[in-house]
């Protein structure tokens, strides 16, 4: 059995899986929780014979009927930990437009941490904080709701 993944910018992941018989199969797990199943024939993975898209409650429990109590419940331990992933937009008039990230000081003050950033050049995961942050960018924060709402906050600048 082989398994391949790739990111997929500002979507998710697509992990794709060839089984020991050959079978093709293909997952796309979207950042907002829905799952997309493929199913490919053997000649040709790239071409698709059906596909059943699953929300997060779904793919919870498929994963439980494949494998009782090998796979971690993603939704508990979301809930247990309570994090949110949000997008920021950074315009002009961000006082964090055309510095470095680092001088935004985002864990710091608000226990947010900025994981990638979404350019129309493509996505920049794990910036470092000498990483340039430009009007038009999308920040990727993970955090509290209360620091990402904070972190909002910071970098527009009210």
């Amino acid at each position: 059995m082989t398994t391949k993944s790739t990111k997929l910018p500002g979507l998710g992941k697509q992990y794709d899986i060839t089984t020991r018989t050959g079978r093709h199969i293909s997952v796309v797990a979207h950042q907002d929780g829905r799952r997309f199943l493929g199913f490919h024939p053997e000649d040709d993975p790239d071409a698709c014979l059906a596909t059943v898209q699953l929300d997060r409650e779904e793919a919870g429990s498929l994963a439980e009927i494949l494998a009782p109590g090998e796979s971690p419940r993603l939704g508990t331990c979301e809930m247990e930990i309570d994090l949110v992933t949000v997008r920021i937009p950074m315009s002009g008039q961000s006082p964090y437009s055309g510095e470095p990230l680092g001088a935004t000081q985002a864990r710091s003050r608000t226990g947010a941490s900025i994981v990638a950033v979404l350019r129309r050049t493509g996505a920049v995961p794990s910036p470092t904080p000498d990483f340039r942050l430009e009007a038009g960018d999308t920040l990727v924060a993970v955090g509290t709701r209360e620091g990402v709402d904070e972190l909002t906050r910071i970098i527009s600048g009210t």
